[in-house]
């Protein structure tokens, strides 16, 4: 029984990340979810609580997936601004293959939605910079070289070029990939990023 209710849930979730990719700038309702799913709105309820909860659970599967995967690229990869193109790479494709839930990550679906799912939203934006100043100091130690900015500016910038695909993503109904020329402009971004750590001799 917990299985089914486990995969019923899967299906609700699905289904209302289908919806907000095959209707950019609308508002989903539990009404149209349930019509779309076929069911009626109590038994949504019987999964979720609120449709606040389903977006939580949308928005935990980002996390999961996400942050799973950074520690993989910080245990496989010792470069550190190379860290930082993965993981922001990393963050970029899995929009471009989720449009729905990026609207989520662009605010754009969460007008008039509960304000905790803002604050939900900001954090992942908040670990993923946390974590590119991270592998930015560690450049000073490790590999010699510092930011030519304070880290804290140059790790805020690489998120914003990041951020301003993403935007781009949903403005344009899904049509500007957000990794196209993703290379070139990160070569651009970061050319003048790095500078060498003066010696102390």
């Amino acid at each position: 029984m917990s299985q089914r209710r486990s995969d019923r849930k899967d299906q609700i979730l699905q289904t209302l990340a289908q919806m907000l990719e095959a209707s950019p700038g609308s508002k989903i309702t539990t009404a149209k979810l349930a019509a779309n799913l076929g069911v009626s709105e109590a038994a949504l309820y019987r999964h979720f609580p609120s449709k606040t909860r389903m977006f939580e659970s949308l928005i935990d599967f980002v996390e999961a997936t996400l942050f799973s995967r950074i520690t993989q690229i910080l245990n496989e990869e010792s470069n550190q601004l190379e860290r930082c193109k993965k993981i922001l790479t990393l963050f970029l494709v899995f929009c471009e293959r989720n449009p729905g839930i990026t609207r989520i990550l662009s605010g754009d679906a969460l007008t008039g939605e509960h304000e905790r799912l803002r604050g939900r939203v900001a954090q992942v934006y908040d670990r993923i910079e946390t974590q590119l100043r991270q592998c930015l100091r560690m450049a000073e130690v490790e590999e010699g070289w510092r930011t030519a900015i304070p880290v804290n500016t140059s790790a805020n910038l690489l998120l914003a070029l990041v951020e301003g695909r993403i935007a781009q993503f949903v403005r344009s109904d899904f049509g500007l990939l957000p990794t196209r020329a993703w290379d070139d402009q990160w070569s651009v971004a970061t050319s003048g990023l790095s500078v060498p750590v003066p010696s102390t001799s």
